[in-house]
């Protein structure tokens, strides 16, 4: 018989208490995967940074919690939700998830194995999650001192990362696809170290640093915190919405590296983020 959203529900959440005992912050998912309780500020005309802060549901994961209270008052609160996503990047394990998909035409596991026997490290037995179209998320734990960033086919064609301000659908979550699941013998392990040698190169290289002019003020520097506080499902959004408003206010042209170097600090590459300011800038009738 058919899981019904009522029975997934009840079931995503004993899952993110159960993930929640291990120390795991977690928060509602809707089929979708998404986060399934809205931004309390999606209809304010200038939308600022708040994770939360203004004390309201609906921050995606800076909803994220280990308390079973707070995590049965996220799921009240989303009672359509049919999964949960687990928080990277907090305490006590620091999570990293390598999403190794199949979905793009590319071998993501023959990939992870060459850079592994070319950087010499070896993946340790770790959590995997067998995702519904057959991909894998691997879970690794990292040092509390690093902060590893979100990205998408950076370290490896078909291979993304889920680093601080990312999340990694839970095992038990049912989604539109259908149901993502720990793989045999995986359970029960604890998130493994991540390999110092492939730490290294989950870390963005070193970028040049572009000041803010003096010409563009706290308005620039505000849109640039802005663009460095998005989380993933966020980053576009927030950097064609700064790259628009520095461009009516004058300031384009001074936030064009700014704004860049802050959208490759939250995962988009550059030329994503170059490719989004040029837009921008044509939108508000600019030359990029």
């Amino acid at each position: 018989m058919a899981t019904t959203d009522r029975q997934a529900t009840t079931l995503a959440l004993a899952h993110a208490l159960s993930a929640a005992e291990r120390g795991l912050a977690v928060l509602p998912l809707s089929r979708s995967k998404l986060p399934a309780l809205r931004s309390p500020h999606r209809d304010d005309p200038s939308p600022s940074p708040c994770h939360g802060a203004c004390g309201r549901l609906g921050h995606g994961v800076y909803d994220a919690s280990s308390d079973p209270d707070r995590i049965r008052e996220l799921f009240a609160a989303a009672p359509w939700a049919t999964g949960y996503g687990i928080a990277c990047g907090l305490p006590p394990h620091h999570l990293i998830g390598l999403d190794l998909d199949v979905k793009t035409g590319t071998d993501s596991s023959a990939a992870l194995r060459e850079l592994a026997l070319r950087h010499l490290f070896t993946i340790p037995p770790t959590v995997v999650v067998v995702t519904p179209s057959g991909g894998r998320h691997l879970w690794l734990s990292g040092p509390p001192e690093v902060v590893v960033p979100n990205s998408a086919g950076r370290l490896a064609p078909g291979i993304d990362i889920r680093g601080a301000g990312g999340y990694l659908v839970g095992p038990g979550s049912r989604t539109g696809q259908g149901v993502y699941a720990a793989a045999p013998g995986t359970a029960h392990l604890a998130p493994a170290p991540c390999p110092r040698s492939l730490l290294r190169l989950l870390l963005p290289p070193p970028r040049a640093h572009h000041p803010l002019p003096a010409s563009a003020g706290g308005h620039g520097q505000g849109l640039v915190q802005f663009v460095l506080a998005a989380h993933e499902g966020q980053r576009n959004t927030r950097l064609f919405w700064a790259a628009c408003r520095a461009y009516e206010d004058g300031i384009g042209p001074a936030l064009v590296d700014p704004l860049a170097d802050a959208a490759r600090a939250t995962g988009l590459s550059e030329r994503e983020a170059r490719a989004t300011i040029a837009s921008a800038a044509r939108m508000t009738g600019h030359r990029p």
